[in-house]
């Protein structure tokens, strides 16, 4: 086989490291998932890799989570606060 009828053999951008990892803590350290998901965009955006979608939800479900789980918090501070006696 020529040269000439060789197929091109075009090799894919690998995925970022960091948009994974954001994926995998956005569900176990939701805060880490936003940060490590926040430095995964700006890698893909700078090298050109792959994974902006696992990095972007990576941040989406870390926020999600964060969100949900300081929400019961800030609605239960006024009762524990009557409880405890620090509001008149």
């Amino acid at each position: 086989m020529s040269q000439l009828n060789k197929p091109a053999v075009v090799a894919a951008a690998p995925t970022n490291v960091l948009a994974i990892v954001a994926l995998v803590l956005g569900f176990v350290v939701p805060v880490g998932g936003i940060v490590v998901g926040i430095i995964g965009l700006s890698q893909i955006r700078r090298t050109g890799e792959n994974g902006r979608g696992l990095a972007v939800t990576g941040v989406v479900v870390g926020a999600v989570l964060t969100v949900l789980s300081v929400l019961p918090i800030l609605l239960l501070l006024p009762e524990l606060l009557q409880v405890f006696g620090l509001r008149g």
